[in-house]
């Protein structure tokens, strides 16, 4: 569908003069486009933070106080966006006792939200569930609890599902994937035409690409911007065409961002077209020369200006030194899509049409070798502003995927070196080349002249509408396996296509590595809020996991009892329970019971129903442990009619 709207400007005619100044006037319009929707964007943008995290509460978590509070105070490590449903208390029967207007108490560097509670709450252990938008717009959401006069049971199930998480977090990743891979295929594809083949911009193949590019990335933002609403708050896929939501999500950066990318991409579509239709059809050098001027320079401004939607929003306009790192983030984009994308366009351009001329590709070469420079500075720049510290490496995820992503451009630039070896080997074996491409094709042509020949003695009735669309057929057929004998005649060519098919096959892993990365939270600010959060008395979310031997003393009645408890925290947890043999093989049992004490509090014990999952495998949905302290966790399996026993252990939940 996309493909049909450079047609449209195939057919559109005008002189010399006319060109020019059309062309001169698309890159003042775009100019002044992009300017505009920039200044939108950053006006009503917010004060730069990043990935939000709890530091601290009053009452803080697991505490237990004389009297009910006035209201439940929550303090963050960076600044947040909220709504009525931001911050939720509930009673221990999960009735919601809080007003539902979180009010802002930030001052003095610090940012603080607050919510009322109703007055005359009684005793007991009451859920406060959170959930806000960071300012590099990813969701983010947590639970904790504390009791009022003493400790109790609580009715209250936390949903499983964390905020930006389930089907509509799935199918927003994969939203975000889809726009990185449309820029790339789209600037990459019109930055190799322009400035390594203009032959190409005649090319179908290389046409579809980049109309699929644009295509892809205007889809996905739709989308995006259809789940926006779901993705950080309800959840619910239904919620993605509830018109209150989407008029919400227009009155936020991350909204504005997404807007002004599709308006971008309408005048993106205009470039487009006039690439792959005025610019097609010139023959003039002159005429040429002027028109590539003005596509190079509207098209430049369209793509900052699209790079800039994801700077302006995400990681870089987050945390310290933003006035630098916006801009390095737009050229590290650029890069990318420069690199990558043209990496794309080159393969489709040696896989299909004509052969690829070698200077085209000494020419793609010089520009990916600028491109690797500029986002191997920009990206060390990048990740010492994200990582912080040697150990971020390592002790976080977001150092974690890092050196997933260094090695896999490591890879990348391996492979490209093997391609570059191939180029030069091209230009080396210039003559022999055009020799044997000349005697292959001369060959080719005497037998597709005698194809013809026995297909037209085979036409008994050449008027006849239908037989003459199958010869057409047929000449087609012939023709494009002559063009791939010769293509597949000139080992070098084959050599340098296998090479690129591969760095291509690393550069799509590469942009999924990089898609998780940036809706994962950057490991200095990770460490920030460990460091303030454990100062609070407030510790990081982790499962936590216990082993206990049993021996029913019967047949096959001895084994290992593995609990897990996820997040390990106070409030709802998720339990797992898995039996298994001293071999490591899973046991299944016809019975098994859990519970959970703590003596020191004189609560429990709390028994625990766990549902069966697999073989050896029990699980248990919203098990509330109030407060913290050191858990006795008992485990009773019975494998025969007579073969029981229970075992205990401790665990420390904080």
């Amino acid at each position: 569908m996309p493909a049909t709207v450079p047609r449209r400007v195939y057919r559109s005619a005008g002189g010399p003069s006319a060109g020019r100044l059309s062309a001169r006037r698309t890159a003042l319009a775009l100019s002044l486009l992009v300017a505009a929707l920039l200044g939108s964007l950053l006006a009503g943008a917010s004060p730069a933070a990043a990935h939000a995290a709890l530091t601290g509460s009053d009452p803080k978590q697991g505490a237990v106080v004389g009297s009910a509070p006035k209201e439940v105070t929550l303090t963050f490590s960076e600044g947040v966006a909220t709504s009525g449903d931001s911050i939720r208390v509930l009673d221990p029967q999960g009735r919601r006792v809080d007003d539902g207007k979180p009010r802002n108490r930030s001052g003095g560097g610090v940012v603080r939200y607050a919510v009322g509670l109703h007055s005359g709450l009684p005793d007991g252990t009451f859920t406060v569930a959170w959930q806000a938008v960071s300012a590099d717009s990813h969701p983010v959401s947590g639970a904790f609890t504390f009791s009022v006069g003493a400790p109790s049971k609580t009715s209250v199930v936390l949903p499983r599902q964390r905020t930006g998480s389930g089907v509509v977090g799935t199918l927003y990743g994969l939203g975000r994937y889809a726009a990185y891979a449309g820029f790339v295929l789209m600037v990459g594809g019109a930055a190799f035409v322009l400035g390594c083949r203009p032959r190409a911009a005649g090319v179908r193949p290389v046409q579809r690409l980049v109309v699929q590019g644009w295509a892809l990335l205007t889809a996905s933002s739709i989308v995006m911007l259809l789940l926006r609403g779901p993705y950080t708050g309800s959840g619910r896929l239904a919620d993605a065409f509830d018109l209150g939501g989407v008029r919400a999500v227009l009155e936020t950066k991350t909204g504005t961002a997404l807007v002004s990318r599709l308006l971008l991409l309408a005048a993106a579509a205009l470039f487009v077209a006039v690439l792959f239709g005025t610019y097609a059809r010139r023959e003039d050098p002159k005429e040429r020369k002027d028109l590539t001027f003005g596509l190079a320079t509207g098209g430049s401004v369209v793509a900052v200006g699209l790079s800039a939607t994801w700077a302006l929003t995400e990681h870089a306009s987050t945390g310290i030194q933003t006035a630098v790192a916006m801009p390095v983030d737009i050229l590290h984009l650029l890069a990318v899509a420069v690199w990558l994308g043209g990496l794309a366009t080159l393969l489709v351009s040696l896989h299909h049409g004509p052969a690829v001329e070698r200077t085209a590709v000494r020419r793609f070469s010089r520009v990916a070798f600028t491109s690797v420079l500029v986002v191997a500075t920009t990206g060390v720049y990048q990740s010492w502003r994200q990582i912080g510290s040697w150990g971020g490496l390592t002790s976080t995820s977001y150092g974690q995927l890092l050196l997933v992503k260094v090695g896999l451009v490591a890879m990348l630039l391996g492979i490209a070196w093997i391609s570059r070896r191939w180029t030069a080997r091209l230009s080396e074996v210039a003559e022999p080349e055009r020799t044997r491409a000349a005697d292959a094709e001369e060959t080719e042509a005497a037998e597709e002249a005698e194809a013809d020949e026995r297909i037209e003695e085979n036409a008994t009735v050449p008027a006849d509408p239908r037989r003459a669309t199958q010869l057409a057929r047929q000449r087609t057929a012939l023709a494009v396996a002559r063009r791939k004998r010769l293509r597949d005649a000139d080992p070098e060519r084959t050599g340098l296509r296998r090479s690129v098919l591969a760095e291509a096959a690393v550069a799509a892993v590469v942009l999924a590595v990089t898609t998780i990365l940036t809706s994962t939270e950057p490991a200095r600010t990770e460490e920030t809020a460990r460091a303030a959060a454990g100062a609070q008395g407030i510790l990081p979310a982790r499962p936590l996991s216990v082993r206990i031997p049993f021996d029913t003393g019967g047949e096959d009645g001895k084994g290992t009892a593995r609990v897990e408890l996820d997040p390990g925290t106070t409030g709802g947890n998720i339990v797992h329970l898995r039996l298994t043999r001293p071999n490591g093989r899973p046991l299944d049992a016809p019975e098994v019971k859990l519970s959970f004490t703590l003596q020191a509090r004189d609560l429990g014990p709390f028994p625990v129903e766990p549902v069966r999952v697999q073989t050896g495998h029990w699980a248990a949905n919203g098990v509330q442990l109030p407060v913290a302290g050191d858990w006795e966790v008992s485990v009773t399996v019975r494998t025969t009619e007579i073969d029981q026993v229970t075992e205990t252990k401790n665990v420390k939940i904080d």
